[in-house]
């Protein structure tokens, strides 16, 4: 069983880079995918389960604040990108103050995936 870390903090500030800079408060411990669909982040995604690797992202400030990495992560992303801060956002749990950015698909920020 994975030790965690509380912050004792109940919220957390999630800034989308990519996206103007936008920056949103959720609660400790939410899903970036899930914060990046309800705030319109931007992060592109397609399955929402770690099966296609659209969501992958890159923690620009603070990937201490986020959980560990989960091994359909790992299917998408080599160690060198884990080193580099990358993760993918529907797999990863937000524990603090992150700032987060991606490749946009179709050119403006946090553009769509296609198929």
């Amino acid at each position: 069983m994975e030790a965690t870390v509380d912050t004792g903090a109940t919220t957390v500030s999630v800034t989308f880079v990519t996206n103007n800079g936008k920056t949103v408060t959720v609660s400790h411990n939410s899903n970036l995918l899930r914060i990046s669909l309800r705030d319109q982040g931007g992060i592109p995604f397609k399955c929402g389960g770690g099966l296609c690797g659209t969501c992958r992202c890159r923690i620009e400030r603070g990937v201490e604040n986020t959980d560990a990495v989960k091994p359909k992560e790992r299917r998408h992303l080599t160690e060198a990108d884990l080193a580099e801060g990358y993760r993918m956002a529907c797999q990863t749990f937000v524990r603090g103050d992150i700032a987060v950015s991606w490749v946009p698909r179709d050119g403006t920020p946090g553009g769509s995936a296609r198929t």
